[in-house]
C-alpha cells in the first residue's frame, strides 16, 4: 500500500522516538555498568553511597535520551545544523547529569533564544550582513556559548558528583559555588540574545553606544538602547526562576528547610542576564569592528567603501560571547556570596 507524505511524515514522527528510545537505554545501562565497575574496584570512593553507585540508571537514561530528543527537535527547527547539534547533544549529556537544575537553564535558554532569533527575521536581514549565517548556529556558536556552563558542570561532577542542591553559601560552598557560575553563564547568553535579538527590531529611535552614547546605527557593536537593557534583565530572570522552580519540585522539602532561602536563585539570574549583556556590549564596542557599507549594512570587516563606526578587529562576535560568558560565571558566585540572605 502506499503512503501519501502526510502519512510517511507520521510514520516517521513515530519511529524516531522509538529508535532514539531504543538506542539511548542500551547506551545508558552500559554507563551505570562502568559507574557500578568503578564503585566495586574503589568501595571508598566518595562517589558512592549507601553501598549503591551516585550516579543511578535513570539519570544515565536521561542523560542520554534528553539531550538527543533537543538535538533532533534543533535539527528540525533549523535552529542548530548537524555540527552545532552533536557538539550541544555532548553538553546537554553533561548538564543533565550534573543536575537537573542545570539542565533546565540549559533548555530555557535555547528555547526562548531560539525564538528571539527568529522573531521579526524579515528586518533583521536588512539591518546586519550576517543574519542568515547566524540564524542556524553552528558548532563554534555551541561552544562559545555553552562551552564555559559545561566545563563546570564537569568540575561539579568531579568535585560535588551529581544531583539537585539547594544554593547555601555558608554549609555547601563549592556546590553553591559552581551552580551560580553555571546559572551566570547560561544567563549571560541568554540575556545578551534577547537584547541583542529584540532590541535590534523593537522600537522607532537608534541605540547608543554604550562607552560613549553616541547613537549609532542598528546592529552595531556595543550598541544598546532601553528597551534591549530591560530585555537582557527579563532573559537572565527566565533563567532564575527556571532554577528555582526545579530546586523547590526536586530537593527534599526538609533540605530545603534546613538551607538559605532559594528565591534569590531568580534574582541572581537576572543580574547575571544584565551582567552578562553589558560586558558583552563594551567588548564589542571596544574590541569589534562595526562599519556600515554602501548599501547602509552593518558589516564587521573594513573595506572599500565601509564607514567606520566604532571598535577595532581584534575580536569577532564568537569570542565576544565567550568571554562575556566567562566574567559573568566568574563574577556572579562572589557577587551573591556576598549578597545572598542566611
Amino acid at each position: 500500500m502506499l503512503l501519501t507524505a502526510s502519512e510517511d511524515d507520521r510514520r516517521n514522527s513515530v519511529l524516531v522516538p522509538v529508535l532514539v528510545s531504543a538506542f539511548a537505554i542500551p547506551v545508558s545501562m552500559l554507563f551505570w555498568i562502568v559507574n557500578v565497575t568503578y564503585s566495586l574496584l574503589a568501595p571508598d570512593s566518595e562517589y558512592q553511597a549507601d553501598g549503591y553507585p551516585v550516579i543511578s540508571p535513570w539519570r544515565w537514561l536521561a542523560a542520554v535520551i534528553i539531550p538527543i530528543f533537543m538535538a533532533g527537535w534543533a535539527l528540525k527547527k533549523k535552529t542548530l545544523d548537524l555540527s552545532g547539534a552533536l557538539l550541544g547533544s555532548f553538553m546537554g549529556f553533561v548538564l543533565t547529569l550534573s543536575s537537573f537544575a542545570h539542565l533546565g537553564c540549559l533548555i530555557a535558554f535555547f528555547v526562548t533564544s531560539s525564538k528571539a532569533t527568529k522573531f521579526r527575521a524579515h528586518r533583521k536581514k536588512k539591518v546586519t550582513e550576517d543574519f542568515k549565517i547566524n540564524s542556524r548556529r553552528n558548532w563554534i556558536q555551541v561552544l562559545c556559548n555553552g562551552g564555559m556552563a559545561t566545563q563546570l558542570a564537569l568540575l561539579y561532577l568531579l568535585d560535588i558528583g551529581y544531583g539537585e542542591r539547594p544554593i547555601d553559601f555558608d554549609k555547601d560552598y563549592r556546590n553553591s559555588w559552581l551552580s551560580i557560575g553555571i546559572l551566570g553563564a547560561t544567563a549571560c547568553c541568554n540575556g545578551d540574545t534577547w537584547a541583542s535579538e529584540l532590541g535590534t527590531v523593537v522600537g522607532s529611535s537608534d541605540p547608543f553606544l554604550i562607552t560613549s552614547r553616541k547613537r549609532v546605527p542598528r546592529g552595531t557593536n556595543g550598541a544598546v538602547s532601553w528597551f534591549g537593557i530591560l530585555v537582557s534583565l527579563l532573559g537572565g530572570l527566565v533563567l532564575g526562576l527556571t532554577y528555582y522552580i526545579i530546586i523547590l519540585y526536586t530537593v527534599d522539602p526538609a533540605v530545603l528547610q534546613s538551607a538559605a532561602p532559594q528565591w534569590p536563585i531568580i534574582f541572581a539570574g537576572g543580574v547575571g542576564g544584565l551582567l552578562g549583556s553589558l560586558c558583552d556590549s563594551f567588548l564589542g564596542a571596544t574590541l569589534q569592528y562595526s562599519g556600515v557599507d554602501e548599501q547602509g549594512m552593518v558589516v564587521e570587516r573594513p573595506g572599500k567603501g565601509v564607514r567606520h563606526i566604532s571598535g577595532r578587529q581584534i575580536l569577532d562576535n564568537h569570542s565576544v560571547n565567550l568571554l562575556s560568558s566567562i566574567f559573568t560565571s566568574l563574577t556572579l558566585p562572589r557577587l551573591a556570596n556576598i549578597f545572598w540572605p542566611q
